[in-house]
């Protein structure tokens, strides 16, 4: 065997023994997308979870054996009959939002967890539609997906996957409960509408009350100001009389103090006891005849004393109120 051939086998060895460990190492590195974990066996028996990132494994004694997403994930749940709790059959599907937060748990303690938490979401919606009336199910339906995802989380703990929300898509009834549900919500609308043209009716009678109520009650207040303001005029006007008979019984008093006034006076009743004589002689069939007492002189005459005598009582009072003043 020459040189070259031992050169030639020994670079051969070298090549197989380069490729032997790059694949080695090739095999051995492990690149873990985001939100992604790998369950890695030893010798077929759980041995890590890797994430995220760079990982390393043993070649020829670990391998991958299962991968799972951390992703949020949505699953149509299959339309399914239910009856509710008054014996009414119901046709019902819905959308299930499951994570996985536990790749272990869904790894070995369940086979299939997504084909086992629709199931039990489907068995689940079922008994909470049986514990309640048909419509509860239309008005409740918020409800109706809390106490399914309850339920659903409560028994998929030991499979390592969380349900975050189950909503209902569509609950349909059998054709004659639409045609019941239609008339009764036709008849609804009707009653609606009765009671709110009676109300409005009602209200339309109530503003003209209360307006024939404002109108009388302003119309007797204006009677009592016009009436206030009538007895305020009569008041102010016998004011007005009382003060001008005042003002004339003052100017005729000043005036009777003069000798003037006294002939005016005498006059005066001289006239007037005349003319009463001649009254009485047209109103009468008894003709009276002039004596002493009753001409016309003595009348003068017994004025003139009355009069007298009235000015000296003023006179006297006059004098008793002048030293009052005076001091």
């Amino acid at each position: 065997m020459d040189i070259a051939s031992i050169i030639s086998s020994v670079f051969s060895i070298w090549v197989v023994m380069a490729i032997l460990v790059i694949v080695i190492l090739r095999s051995s590195i492990k690149f873990v997308p985001q939100n992604t974990a790998v369950v890695v066996e030893r010798f077929g028996k759980y041995h890590k979870t890797m994430e995220a990132g760079l990982n390393f494994i043993v070649p020829m004694i670990d391998r991958v054996a299962y991968t799972q997403t951390l992703k949020e994930q949505a699953y149509d749940v299959p339309s399914q009959s239910a009856i509710t709790k008054d014996n009414i059959s119901l046709i019902v599907d819905g959308v299930l939002y499951i994570k996985l937060i536990d790749p272990y748990k869904a790894s070995y303690g369940v086979d299939n967890y997504i084909f086992s938490v629709t199931q039990l979401a489907q068995t689940t919606m079922r008994s909470e539609v049986g514990k309640m009336d048909l419509d509860k199910t239309f008005e409740e339906r918020e409800n109706l997906n809390t106490a399914i995802v309850s339920a659903i989380n409560d028994a998929a703990l030991p499979w390592g996957v969380q349900v975050l929300r189950y909503e209902i898509k569509d609950i349909e009834p059998p054709r004659s409960v639409l045609d019941a549900m239609e008339r009764q919500m036709k008849a609804e609308r009707e009653k609606r509408a009765v009671i709110l043209e009676s109300e409005g009716k009602r209200q339309s009678e109530i503003n003209i009350a209360e307006g024939m109520k404002q109108a009388r009650v302003l119309a007797a207040e204006a009677e009592r100001s016009e009436q206030v303001l009538k007895a305020e005029g009569e008041a102010q006007a016998i004011l007005a009389v009382s003060k001008a008979e005042a003002d004339a019984l003052a100017i005729i008093g000043r005036v009777a103090s003069t000798e003037e006034g006294q002939k005016a006076i005498q006059l005066d009743l001289a006239g007037k006891a005349i003319q009463a004589k001649e009254a009485i002689a047209k109103e009468s069939s008894v003709v009276l005849l002039p004596d002493a007492s009753s001409s016309a002189s003595n009348i003068v005459a017994e004025a003139m004393t009355i009069i007298h005598q009235l000015n000296r009582q003023q006179g006297n009072s006059a004098k008793r109120t002048d030293p009052q003043e005076e001091q």
